[in-house]
């Protein structure tokens, strides 16, 4: 098959690779129908993440088609069309049994593109697929579907449930890629007073204004009148940057909640010098998404805006290009980039069965 690959830190490529076989009775194989680019594989290309191995496929999201499984999966069968979730769970551990399946102890956690291959490509095998997968019950498009594998999860987990949104909450989101601006409207479920968005892009402002914001500006007036006021009650940092960290420690209230969504490439200060008499409450995290059922019945019954956040859709044929262009996304605009695998058959429905592919034990 074909897929994105990585040979170490600035080096990617569109090469042939073996087809992914069984290699676990819980395993699924599944035919990547669309897949997308996130921030980590942007961490991963720039060398951030050490113990992702040179020849590793890449990719931790995608929508497909099940075309095998292995003898203990029980929830799916080939001709499914399922979420592939960005975390991995094996349903047995102490974790995945409170549902923090991020936080897996029994082989799965976030593996795909990061441990074993992932979903850039053009199959890919998913461990603990019963645990792992999320069968679709509706037709959603491919490109809202795919956000179901992590940006909304991590949206609603990490950013809006850690930071506690209730009614009439000020809500400041730092960061309006595509994980903040997932924040944004997830957070419009729980009526706030206002949600306001920060980032230095306008492109990405206004995408936040289309996606439920009340405001967005660039850092300055706004979180100025919040740091001489009465400050923000929910704080949520979406950027990945050390200075959108100290931002929020300057917008939130005096017991208030700033949560940590965005990825930081960089260590961040925390000035507990000014901090430590806020009673302010500071929450990280590695998304579970634990949510993806209920955020699947919210988009299915139209509760969730999100098809602003892909702006860009290529062949998967194009993933190098695909990087090249959400990597430079305040330029090029881009926010989420989706990757279509397109049908040798016309789009018929049909799965190929290649008999050399080893899918079947």
């Amino acid at each position: 098959m074909r897929a994105l690959v990585y040979h170490g830190p600035g080096r990617i490529s569109w090469d042939t690779v073996a087809d992914p076989v069984i290699e676990d009775p819980g395993d699924a194989v599944v035919r990547v129908e669309t897949t997308t680019v996130c921030g980590t594989d942007l961490h991963i290309l720039r060398g951030d993440l050490a113990e992702v191995a040179g020849g590793t496929v890449l990719g931790h999201e995608a929508v497909g088609e099940v075309v095998a499984t292995g003898d203990d999966v029980r929830r799916l069968h080939p001709g499914n069309r399922v979420v592939v979730s960005s975390v991995s769970a094996c349903g047995r551990c102490r974790p995945c049994r409170d549902r923090m399946f991020g936080q897996c102890r029994g082989g799965g956690g976030w593996i795909l593109g990061h441990l074993v291959h992932g979903t850039q490509a053009e199959y890919v095998r998913v461990p603990f697929a019963d645990h792992s997968t999320h069968r679709l019950p509706f037709s959603p498009s491919p490109d809202e579907a795919v956000l179901l594998a992590e940006v909304l999860p991590t949206a609603y987990e990490v950013g809006v449930r850690n930071g506690e949104v209730g009614p009439g909450d000020t809500v400041v989101v730092v960061g309006a890629g595509p994980v903040g601006l997932a924040t944004v409207a997830v957070a419009r479920l729980y009526s706030p007073r206002r949600v306001i968005a920060v980032d230095l892009s306008t492109a990405r402002l206004e995408a936040a204004l289309r996606v439920g914001a009340d405001a967005a500006e660039v850092p300055g007036r706004m979180i100025a009148e919040l740091y001489d006021g009465p400050g923000a009650d929910v704080v949520v940092e979406a950027s990945g940057e050390p200075e959108g960290f100290v931002l929020c420690t300057r917008a939130v209230r005096t017991g208030g909640h700033i949560a940590v969504i965005g990825t930081p490439g960089r260590s961040a200060t925390l000035h507990l010098e000014s901090l430590w008499r806020k009673n302010v409450t500071i929450s990280t995290g590695q998304v579970d998404t634990s949510s993806t059922p209920w955020l699947m019945e919210l988009l299915r019954f139209g509760r969730l805006r999100v098809s602003p956040l892909i702006t860009h859709s290529l062949g998967l044929e194009r993933a190098v290009e695909a990087y090249e262009v959400f990597s430079h996304g305040t330029v090029s605009g881009a926010l989420k980039v989706a990757l279509h695998h397109w049908r040798d058959d016309g789009g018929s429905g049909s799965v190929e069965q290649r008999g050399d592919s080893g899918w079947v034990r």
